[in-house]
């Protein structure tokens, strides 16, 4: 769904039904802000609180009605954490235990960002979910409307920032609408099966209770998200219930607003609600305002919205209805482990965060060795942000160069002259380039021949492989004249790119792209980018430049570009010229690229016979084989090393030494084609320089690429 149709449509269910309520809610707000609680809420309720907070409830109003404070151990002397959580429910205790955030990181590890994906694969927007069962997520409605949405879009698990400061490495893993999948608009969520994955044990699952007595009035929730698609975060009892509904909950916010499928917890760590819309504040002509008073658009995200209260989706509500579901034999199977798989028990406690024998958590299972420890240990891979949502560097040397010493204080005025924002202009040049390319020949075979001769003429190829390697590599960086930007909207998707049939193809998984779907996808992240940083700066008042850094990496990191570095960035620190050198930029759909990540290149003896993704297949912080591009990749890599000797190869991540004979295999395995030996053409009309690997393949067993390695 579209973002204006989520606001004329779930948002404006919203804003109805808070309106109606208004006289009910401006009462109970009253005595919350007196203190009284109680009054707030029915005694059935209250009653059914104190119950599954294992408290005697004569003994609770006896106490509070003398105004006497809980001792320790007062009652469920099982569970000491019990009279500071229902005083934390009364308001009169902002004590945390350390079991909260033990139990808060293991609640986490279950939620994922979602990709949306267009028909053609080019990703169009985020939401958050969470796994429900060993099998099943849970979202909203709006963020997977239907079947054919689910089956084209993927779960992002682990999207976060580590305790290192680092980016983690994510898993993406399919829907598998097929398998089961339900919804229902009235209550906004959907229910859908993830692909069976062995990795996917360690993430366990949130079960979904129907039991009362989970929340009332006046408690304040957690809500962990994915706002906007970035990195896992969460509103830490930053929202107050100040109303409940049949099938709604209202909660509002100063700080922290939740973003669409989050779960919403209370201080038990039971998912009382699905967060879905809130209440937009509007100006009198009735524009939605960001939180800095300005006019929204769609393009900035919904977390810009200053929201005047948020609403989630009653847990209760959304467990009958799945509940009344008619389903078929195997689709009742997966509905009904939702509910039939016992909850744990933990000093004399429920909880609601599972994770079975079954599906227990084993390293030797995992695709990726991960950063973390045992179930019941803090988890080193949970981000926790309290209460402000701040930007932390994902651990990759900023655009703009090395700094050896502390970096000075910028106004934002000085900033926007140094990163002046060009996207209409630059949407003008890349659709301009696009429109050219219908009436230029794709390739000339004599031309290039005779680019070649020249191009070598001083080439000793009856030199050693030492020398070879040492000439190659003077000549590439000498003829590399124009060191262009990294724009692949311009330099990449409208010329050089593109196939015989002018179309891109996705150098990973091999799938065909209209070129100008790359160009205005990628000018519409341009936009997303600079209305982001634009905030930012609005927000400071100075900004040092190690902050600007962060900012501009956190939001590259997040906003990705549709197109693959085959030698990853984070292997050369995103300095220049390497990071615009168009011999190694290859159109990539945004799930390839972020299912690579800066992996190396590795040749499973098994490839054909073992399940992986359509991109290829991963395994481990080292080994990822792509389904398609093998050639061209490896002789990417190779130019790399010739180009840029010394700066790759030095850490345990990166392409190491052992590893070249996999380049070399896979660049005699397929041998340049027309495609290659026209990018090769079309980047020295524009570099001045050229793959040696394309022009002369015979030369790759000729060449010590060992001096290439650091």
């Amino acid at each position: 769904m579209e973002k204006i149709d989520f606001i004329n449509t779930v948002v404006s269910a919203t804003e109805a039904r808070f309106k109606t309520r208004e006289i009910t809610r401006k009462n109970l707000e009253s005595n919350l802000k007196a203190g009284l609680i109680f009054d707030a809420n029915s005694p059935e309720l209250i009653d059914n609180r104190i119950s599954r907070l294992s408290f005697d409830s004569r003994i609770a109003r006896i106490l509070l009605a003398e105004g006497i404070p809980f001792p320790p151990y007062i009652a469920a002397a099982s569970n000491p954490a019990d009279p500071a959580a229902f005083e934390r429910v009364l308001g009169t205790n902002d004590l945390l235990s350390i079991r909260f955030f033990h139990l808060g990181i293991r609640a986490a590890k279950a939620v994922a960002r979602i990709q949306i994906k267009s028909p053609q694969g080019i990703s169009i927007g985020y939401g958050t979910g969470f796994m429900v069962s060993p099998r099943l997520m849970l979202t909203n409605n709006h963020v997977l409307s239907s079947a054919s949405v689910a089956q084209r879009s993927k779960a992002e698990f682990s999207f976060e920032i580590g305790e290192d400061g680092q980016m983690l490495q994510p898993h993406v893993i399919e829907l598998i609408p097929d398998e089961f999948f339900a919804t229902d608009q009235h209550l906004d969520y959907t229910l859908v099966a993830v692909r069976e994955n062995t990795t996917l044990r360690g993430y366990g699952w949130i079960q979904l209770i129907e039991d009362q007595g989970k929340l009332i009035v006046g408690e304040w929730v957690n809500i962990i998200q994915h706002p906007n698609g970035e990195p896992k975060q969460i509103a830490l009892r930053e929202n107050q219930v100040i109303d409940e509904l049949d099938d709604f909950v209202h909660y509002h916010t100063d700080t922290a607003p939740g973003s669409s499928g989050s779960p919403v917890f209370n201080d038990q760590w039971e998912v009382v609600a699905l967060h879905h819309s809130g209440v937009p504040k509007r100006d009198s002509a009735g524009n939605i305002l960001t939180h800095d008073n300005r006019m929204w658009t769609p393009e900035m995200g919904e977390h810009r919205i200053a929201w005047i209260a948020n609403e989630g989706v009653r847990i209760s509500s959304i467990v009958n209805h799945i509940k009344g579901l008619s389903l078929g034999y195997n689709k009742n199977l997966l509905r009904d482990e939702l509910f039939s798989l016992p909850l744990h028990t933990t000093a004399g406690k429920h909880s609601s965060i599972m994770e079975s024998p079954k599906y227990s958590l084993d390293k030797a299972d995992c695709i990726e060795e991960r950063r973390v420890s045992s179930i019941t240990d803090i988890s080193k891979s949970a981000s926790w942000e309290i209460p402000l949502i701040v930007s932390i560097n994902i651990g990759e040397v900023n655009p703009l160069g090395n700094y050896a010493t502390p970096r000075s204080m910028l106004m934002p005025a000085q900033v926007k002259q140094l990163i002046s924002p060009t996207v209409d202009r630059d949407l003008e040049d890349a659709l301009s380039k696009f429109d050219e390319s219908s009436s230029r020949v794709y390739y000339q075979e004599n031309t290039d021949k005779e680019d070649q001769q020249r191009y070598y003429s001083k080439v000793d190829v009856t030199a050693d492989s030492d020398q070879l390697f040492l000439e190659l590599s003077r000549l590439l960086k000498s003829t590399h004249r124009n060191k262009v930007n990294y724009k692949p909207a311009i330099h990449v998707y409208p010329w050089v790119d593109l196939h015989p049939d002018r179309k891109l193809r996705s150098i990973y998984s091999g799938k065909s792209f209209d070129a100008k779907e790359f160009i205005l996808a990628d000018q519409q992240i341009n936009k997303i980018r600079t209305a982001k940083l634009q905030e930012f700066l609005n927000n400071e008042l100075s900004v040092s430049e190690d902050i600007l850094v962060r900012e501009l990496d956190f939001l590259e990191s997040s906003l990705p570009y549709n197109c693959e570095h085959v030698v990853p960035q984070s292997w050369f620190a995103k300095r220049e010229p390497m990071k615009g050198d168009l011999h190694h930029l290859f159109a990539c759909e945004s799930a390839c690229n972020s299912f690579r990540s800066n992996i190396p290149y590795y040749d499973f003896l098994d490839y054909e016979e073992a399940l992986r993704d359509s991109c290829g297949r991963r395994d481990g912080p080292d080994k990822f084989e792509p389904t398609s591009g093998k050639g061209a990749v490896a002789r990417a890599t190779l130019y790399f090393l010739l180009r840029y000797p010394g700066v790759i190869g030095d850490e345990k991540r990166e392409l190491q030494v052992e590893r070249l004979q996999v380049l070399l295999n896979w660049h005699s395995a397929e041998s340049p084609d027309d495609y290659e030996k026209h990018r090769n053409q079309a980047i020295f009309e524009i570099q001045g320089n050229r793959n040696p690997l394309i022009d002369h393949p015979e030369w790759a067993n000729k060449i010590s690429f060992q001096l290439g390695f650091s």
